[in-house]
């Protein structure tokens, strides 16, 4: 007979600073790693803080109230018998410390600080926490409170493991798991070093936020981490909107040598996942005399050890037949089109449920982005409905509440239309320049979703405040078209735009009122990443919103989404928005102008899609952006066509950097995403006439025009 182990890894959708719930779902995911047998349940990173808590971890009442929390887990029945690896802050000799606490019985049996942080893109982690130096243990004195319930004074803390009777287990946090550095002479990753030493579980506790095609290289990485070592690999991830842009996206994953054994849901709207399988430890023990790893492990210095006083395996269990090693599955990746279907509409309904709103409003204007805002809210109500109609009680309260029900009412969402009726607004606000055709697509859009729709003209608005300001300044300012010019042919159609988002939040206000319903409505944004980074649109019209579900999500990838979109919810009206011409309709449509948004902006969205890669992702500059795509395109255009548009592009970024700080707070979904406040970290004011810059591509044109 082998050595049978059942372990549990989890996601938890835990929520900055809510140490009451936080610590409800940890002991939930306990009872439940319990029930399926587990002897090892691990979670996610910070997870009695939650992740986002920003600058909260500078404070010390974090630390306090995290220790607190520790104490309700240390004197629960629930976390007996069972070997527990807790996520929290710790502070050490006055310095702070992201940390696992092992635990068992009653006891801290060990403090493992993260090694290596997370410090690029949207994570600050070296902000808060200090890296802890590899193989250093020290001791750590315990709170008092903490050594009341234990009985210990201090505890180890550092770069260690813990051995069970029939095993060895350690921890890699997050970051690490990705860690370059892989010398056989220094062994900085900790699953190699760890592996090598003998050690056969590791665990990995993250905060991994949702990004477009992102899933593949986490997965890709943990099998290769256990396939070239071979051993068991657990992780666990938060899950769901912590508090900020960022979704958490779960996927816990248990893998062996190599292989994923059991994983879970990528978007999910439960609170509590857990993921368990049973393992034969031998599995392990085999797999590494079959690889080439002896020589190296021989000579890997020693982790310290410390014990828990329990065996992971159980005898009785091993000797009953019916209970046998998972098996290896083939894991499973959603596409992108689904990826955004399900990604915002998660987060759409976290943001929902814990800002107390009575549901959302929506611009609707018969384009293709806020159709998209309004398919992916849609979305939102069927994942809420199956949710309900699988008899997740949390749902269920959750979705009363929010559309004005009692909590003793037996209202149970069934229908996503009905549902949609109950909690989402959307509404045209047409002027003299709209057209009957994209009032009519958002009427038919608002019908087949179930939204509660409002259509109005705000003509009488516009030329309201026109009249002040010709009453003040005796002056008239006249469209382009009518003789006006480029400044009072700018000015008239932002006023039309910003009156819209003063209009949105005055019916977000009051509908629910006007419905006989309490509270507000959360109003949509739904500019997407393009048109923000080239600052296509109004800054304060009605991209200005509380939250915006596509800020991040590039056109290119917008329009694959409604196609899915139109099969996948079998939307006939969709196809209408895929085949029209963007427009913002602010300017008057004559027999031979209709205002055309990629006209305006001077570029395609294909070439703003490809500007915003090369600008964020590969770090290029006026000049390296050139000299890239002079390559690139050369076989369709000349230098000189090229030079064009770069310097189109970054004129037009420049002079509406500004507009970036006052971004409605956006779902991150894009690694090119322009969001100033938390992810693209770049100045709002530039030379915008880039002199250096635009001198040297164009005497680099010279060249290549003169060579070819």
């Amino acid at each position: 007979m082998g050595h049978l182990i059942t372990v549990a890894t989890c996601s938890l959708n835990q929520w900055a600073l809510d140490f009451v719930g936080n610590l409800e779902r940890i002991l939930e995911s306990i009872r439940i790693a319990k029930e399926h047998g587990a002897r090892l349940r691990v979670g996610p990173e910070l997870e009695i803080t939650g992740y986002g808590c920003f600058d909260h971890f500078l404070e010390g009442d974090t630390y306090l109230h995290s220790w607190e929390v520790m104490t309700k887990i240390l004197t629960s029945d629930d976390a007996r018998d069972i070997l527990l690896d807790i996520g929290m802050p710790v502070a050490h000799k006055n310095v702070k410390y992201n940390c696992r606490v092992i635990l068992y019985n009653g006891k801290i049996l060990l403090i493992r600080p993260k090694l290596y942080l997370a410090n690029n893109d949207n994570y600050r982690e070296m902000r808060y926490f200090v890296p802890w130096p590899a193989r250093l243990v020290e001791e750590y004195y315990l709170p008092r409170m903490i050594k009341n319930i234990t009985g210990q004074t201090t505890v180890p803390i550092g770069d260690a493991v813990i051995s069970t009777y029939d095993t060895c287990i350690g921890v890699e946090l997050c970051e690490e798991l990705f860690t370059p550095n892989r010398s056989s002479l220094t062994l900085r990753v900790p699953h190699i070093s760890m592996s090598l030493d003998g050690i056969e579980i590791i665990s990995n506790s993250s905060g991994s936020h949702h990004e477009l095609r992102k899933l593949y290289r986490r997965v890709d990485l943990i099998k290769e981490a256990t396939l070239k070592n071979g051993g068991i690999y657990l992780y666990a991830n938060q899950q769901g909107c912590d508090g900020d842009r960022l979704y958490y996206d779960g996927c816990a994953l248990i893998a062996l040598n190599g292989r994923i054994i059991a994983q879970g849901s990528q978007f999910s709207l439960k609170d509590v996942e857990v993921v368990t399988a049973t393992i034969d430890i031998e599995d392990v023990r085999s797999h590494r005399c079959t690889i080439s790893r002896g020589m190296q492990a021989s000579q890997t210095a020693a982790y310290k050890r410390f014990q828990a006083d329990m065996a992971l395996s159980q005898p009785e269990i091993d000797k009953k037949t019916n209970i046998r090693p998972t098996e290896a599955i083939q894991e499973f990746y959603h596409t992108p089109e689904q990826e955004i279907a399900l990604g915002p509409a998660c987060w759409l309904w976290d943001y929902l449920r814990r800002s107390k709103a009575s549901g959302y409003f929506l611009p609707l204007s018969g384009g293709i982005d806020s159709c998209s805002t309004a398919i992916i809210v849609y979305s939102m109500c069927k994942l809420v409905t199956d949710a309900a109609q699988d008899g997740d009680e949390k749902v269920i309260k959750d979705a009363r509440r929010i559309v004005g029900e009692s909590e003793d009412s037996d209202y149970v969402p069934c229908d996503p239309r009905e549902f949609c009726k109950r909690l989402f607004h959307t509404c045209y606000m047409g002027t003299v320049n709209s057209s009957k055709e994209t009032r009519d697509r958002a009427k038919r859009l608002a019908d087949v979703i179930g939204s509660y729709h409002i259509d109005l003209d705000m003509d009488d608005i516009v030329n309201s405040v026109c009249r002040l300001f010709t009453f003040i300044t005796k002056r008239t300012p006249t469209f382009r078209l009518h003789g006006g010019t480029n400044v009072e042919n700018l000015a008239l159609q932002n006023i039309q735009a910003r009156l819209r988002m003063v209009v949105a939040y005055l019916f977000a206000q009051l509908m629910p009122w006007v419905r006989n319903r309490p509270g507000g409505l959360l109003v949509l944004g739904s500019a997407n990443a393009d048109e923000c980074l080239r600052g296509y649109f109004t800054k304060y019209d009605c991209s200005s919103a509380d939250i915006n579900p596509i800020g991040a999500i590039s056109k290119i990838d917008l329009r694959q989404f409604i196609t899915y979109a139109k099969n996948e919810y079998q939307i006939d009206v969709l196809d209408e928005f895929l085949n029209a011409t963007p427009t913002a309709e602010l300017e008057p449509i004559t027999g031979d102008y209709v205002q055309a948004d990629e006209a305006d902006m001077g570029m395609t969205y294909e070439e703003l899609s490809i500007f915003g890669r090369l600008r964020k992702i590969e770090k290029c500059g006026p000049f390296s952006m050139f000299s890239k795509l002079v390559h690139r395109w050369g076989d369709i255009l000349r230098p000189t066509e090229v030079a064009t548009k770069v310097k189109r592009f970054f004129i037009y970024y420049s002079i509406n950097r500004h507009k970036m700080t006052t971004l409605t707070p956006a779902y991150h979904a894009e690694s090119y995403s322009p969001d100033d406040n938390r992810f693209d970290l770049r100045p709002f004011l530039y030379n915008s006439t880039w002199d250096w810059q635009f001198e040297r591509i164009d005497t680099l044109v010279k060249e290549l025009e003169e060579n070819t």
